[in-house]
């Protein structure tokens, strides 16, 4: 039998099949998006012969008032695509200042990532393409990338939680040098509902933001410990033995009715085992806690369940609650804060062993801002010092990059 003609076949039908591989990868054509172009602004690409409509969503374009029963909040904005006669759809921005971007397209009514980017993050259950401008060194988007600086390393650590019981796993950041063996302060650093312990590390970029201010010299070399704030979950979506299961906003999905604890109560776990299995500094003056949104009312319990251990907390556009968990409906938290003797005792105690920072950052369109403006007028009314950053914006990621890395200059200094 002649193997020749077998062999030729073989070949074709594996030339074939790499061919479609690149076709699928490249939607037929060479397509590039999104294209940085000289001016500043940004073309996106799809090519899309048979679809009758092309809209982008992005964080990049002005955004669009929403109502709910429990507020107003600013979405993304939408901009049409436009179709030339090969079917490419483009759409070109105004010229954009240095950030990390996130958007999507909309064909014909169904949503879909840029096929030609193969950047992207996910949040809770939404997955977004990606993209970072940058213009001059230390600018926001050269911030957040890598850059030929000495890098940290960035471990998936699992510990046992005996408070919880069961075994959890952290994202811990040790940063360039570490080896050498001296001591290092910890930030502890808290996500937001529906996240886990990989979302500081994708969505906020806090590994580069952390090696490049130390490699610039405005961040102290530390030790950044990202835990999962769900205290029913082991890790995250489809990374422990619960399975492929779909994240909720609060994390309440788990094999548990209900957790045999809360993150505050449980938070020393993760204190000692760091303590005990890295190089840290043991003490009050080595350890800082912060979170963004559920982390920052994590971290508004913290501040009052440990006064004495961390010398300095940051609430970034807090989930605030007094320890029976986050209601939105409630009108008024400051009358919460005067009508409970208990938190007053709480905060009087923290303030008393005058921890070194207690800062608060917020959007001044984010719908907590009421909330934290309440607790601000009971700091100021109990003469407890505290710094405050207002900036543009609601409750985006790109508001909790810019906190981190102005809270982390600020540190064990």
């Amino acid at each position: 039998m002649n193997k020749k003609p077998i062999l030729c076949m073989v070949f074709a039908l594996l030339a074939s099949l790499s061919g479609m591989a690149q076709e699928k990868l490249f939607n037929g054509i060479n397509v590039q998006s999104p294209v940085m172009n000289g001016d500043g602004t940004v073309t996106f690409n799809l090519f899309a012969p048979q679809a009758q409509s092309v809209s982008v969503t992005g964080d990049f374009l002005p955004t669009v008032k929403m109502k709910t029963p429990r507020g107003d909040y600013d979405a993304p904005g939408k901009a049409q695509l436009t179709k030339d006669d090969k079917g490419l759809w483009s759409y070109t921005t105004t010229p954009l200042t240095p950030e990390l971007y996130s958007y999507t397209f909309n064909v014909d009514g169904v949503g879909i990532n840029d096929p030609a980017n193969i950047y992207m993050n996910r949040d809770i259950t939404t997955y977004s393409s990606i993209f970072i401008i940058t213009s001059t060194k230390g600018d926001r988007g050269d911030l957040y990338s890598v850059n030929e600086v000495p890098h940290g390393n960035v471990a998936k650590v699992w510990y046992a939680s005996p408070t919880l019981k069961m075994n959890r796993r952290m994202t811990v950041y040790t940063p360039a040098g570490y080896d050498e063996g001296k001591a290092y302060p910890v930030l502890y650093l808290l996500h937001g509902a529906g996240g886990d312990e990989n979302a500081w590390s994708e969505l906020g970029r806090a590994a580069q933001i952390m090696d490049n201010l130390i490699a610039t010299g405005k961040a102290r070399p530390m030790i950044v410990v990202m835990p999962n704030g769900n205290p029913n979950c082991q890790a995250a979506p489809g990374e422990w033995s619960f399975g492929m299961y779909t994240p909720s906003f609060m994390g309440t999905t788990g094999p548990q009715e209900a957790p045999a604890a809360s993150i505050e109560q449980s938070f020393m776990d993760i204190v000692n085992y760091i303590d005990t299995h890295y190089n840290t500094i043991k003490s009050r003056e080595g350890r800082a806690v912060c979170g963004l949104s559920m982390g920052g009312g994590h971290t508004f319990g913290i501040s009052r369940m440990y006064p004495t251990t961390f010398n300095y907390y940051g609430l970034f556009s807090a989930g605030l609650h007094l320890g029976k968990g986050i209601n939105l409906d409630d009108p008024s938290i400051y009358d919460q804060m005067k009508a409970d003797k208990g938190f007053q005792t709480q905060m009087k105690n923290l303030f008393d062993s005058h921890p070194k920072l207690y800062w608060i950052a917020i959007g001044n369109t984010d719908f907590l801002y009421k909330a934290n403006a309440d607790l601000r007028r009971f700091l100021d009314e109990g003469h407890y010092p505290y710094e405050y950053v207002e900036t543009e914006g609601g409750h985006i990621w790109r508001n909790w990059r810019i906190y981190l890395t102005a809270f982390a200059q600020k540190l064990f200094w």
